[in-house]
């Protein structure tokens, strides 16, 4: 029996392997950035290339130090709506990833402005540049060679996952996992497969797409040339979605963010889809035939806004600092930051609105100001959270947020999170959970653990529970909404 299962986490700006034991702990890991290409404003692409290539380093570095014989599979997690459409004869990319944060193909959205509720209503998403099925559309109107291939049905599309799965069996595999699928914008949640209708409308050919399997499915064996053995990929699951997975997200109440640059929160729906204006429906997961739907916020400004303290205003030198500081004071003195430096994501979608500092007095420090800039990243996670609790109808009772992320290990942020939201924190010892989530994944399908040993193998490192009383929760609440009120009227002023 083999003794590990590696994870493969493909990253935004890098990729990482890493290889767990039966307990959990980490055995190998290994990280490599990649180049990131901004051709024109508002656009981002990355050299599928480097993608690959980074992905097979960490992996052989990873393998080399515990034996290709001794790993039981493969599981990927990845950047879920980044494109790449490559050559299906040569494998060669056509052009590069249109990455996820790019912006180009607004227009496109603008020109499809009236599929909005058909969108939302199939797809669970949000008419948006972010997704898939409009990148698609540009290189196909935009790039010839794309165009040609594509015509002549020999061009590929894949987000992240498919793409290494694709170079991982040296072309055998062409498939993705349903939570990667659920964000191309061309795939029905509902039904469970790509959508006629949107395809056509978006001008988007079947033979283009990978083949969607559930989330810990078998999806094929590394070519043996390159690490000496074939090795089961036996899971694909986007990043977000692992993450949720990984702190036990089939647990009833639990809800998940992850405070990286911005933050991400998400919930399982079990086999229930809720649909919000402000929030978007995807899928958790598929394990084997059961599907598990998802509510997910996307806050734009998290981690940065510290990076911003240091970088921007020059009030602390290292992020670790800034709990000192703000723990040198007893409040925010009525100081309250809104963290709008670009605009604002859920529950507000007002890319308009702007960052603001309110309630400064000639006895304002930057002790308040550090104070205040954590209290607003606590203040955007209630407001999804609020948008949580409205859409599902108090239906699920939210008893406990999982944490995640560098901001995570802030203790100031996370008792003052648990304090404004009147709810248990979890943090656990493992903060690698997107990798966590992969690995999770691929042991299920394999039979390496099941969702009992991945609850026991997060173990937590600290709780957080709330000790604010409810009067000065919706005193100091109630103040935040009055600034962010302040915040998105900026652009209308």
């Amino acid at each position: 029996m083999s003794k590990y299962v590696l994870a493969l986490d493909l990253g935004t700006t890098g990729n990482k392997a890493i290889v767990f034991d039966k307990q959990g702990n980490t055995i190998a890991s290994e990280y490599s950035e990649f180049p990131q290409i901004f051709p024109k404003e508002g656009w981002v692409e990355h050299n599928p290339n480097d993608i690959w290539e980074t992905a097979l380093k960490v992996i052989a570095i990873v393998i080399e130090k515990v034996g290709a014989e001794n790993i039981q599979a493969i599981g990927i997690t990845n950047q879920r709506e980044t494109t790449i459409i490559w050559d299906k004869k040569t494998g060669k990319p056509l052009y590069n990833a249109i990455v996820w944060q790019c912006r180009r193909t607004e227009n496109i959205c603008k020109h499809f402005s009236q599929l909005k509720k058909l969108i939302k209503e199939k797809t669970g998403l949000f008419l948006d540049p972010y997704f898939s099925a409009t990148k698609i559309k540009w290189l196909i109107d935009n790039v010839e060679d794309v165009n040609k291939k594509v015509k002549s049905k020999d061009a590929l599309f894949g987000t992240v996952d498919s793409w290494i799965l694709y170079n991982l069996t040296a072309g055998k595999c062409h498939a993705t996992d349903i939570t990667n699928a659920s964000r191309t914008m061309i795939f029905n949640i509902k039904t469970l497969e790509y959508d006629e209708e949107l395809l056509n409308l978006f001008e988007i050919p079947r033979h283009l797409l990978p083949q969607v399997f559930p989330s810990n499915h078998l999806f094929g064996y590394t070519d043996k040339k390159l690490f000496g053995k074939e090795i089961p990929i036996a899971g694909i699951i986007g990043d977000q979605q692992a993450s949720l997975f990984a702190h036990g997200g089939w647990r009833n109440g639990l809800i998940k963010n992850t405070y990286g640059t911005g933050l991400f929160m998400m919930t399982s729906t079990k086999n229930k889809i809720y649909y919000s204006d402000n929030l978007i429906s995807t899928i958790a997961w598929q394990i084997d035939k059961d599907v598990e739907y998802a509510l997910e916020g996307s806050i734009f400004v998290g981690g940065s806004l510290i990076q911003w303290l240091r970088d921007g205003l020059g009030i602390i030198n290292d992020t670790k600092e800034v709990e000192d500081l703000a723990k040198k004071v007893n409040s925010s003195e009525n100081v309250v930051f809104v963290p709008a430096l670009t605009g604002l994501g859920a529950p507000y979608w007002d890319p308009s609105a702007r960052g603001l500092i309110i309630g400064i007095t000639r006895g304002t420090t930057k002790e308040h100001i550090a104070r205040a800039a954590l209290e607003g990243i606590a203040f955007q996670t209630r407001d999804v959270f609020e948008e949580f609790v409205k859409t599902t109808k108090n239906e699920i009772d939210f008893s406990t947020l999982a944490v995640d992320g560098g901001a995570s290990k802030n203790n100031f942020l996370m008792q003052f999170q648990a304090d404004i939201l009147g709810i248990d924190i979890e943090r656990p010892y493992i903060t690698e959970s997107t990798a966590l989530g992969a690995a999770a994944m691929a042991a299920i399908s394999t039979g390496f653990w099941d969702k009992n040993n991945i609850l026991k193998i997060r173990e937590i490192e600290k709780e957080f529970k709330p000790k604010m009383d409810n009067k000065t929760r919706k005193k100091i609440y109630n103040k935040w909404l009055n600034a962010l009120q302040r915040s998105l009227n900026w652009a209308k002023d």
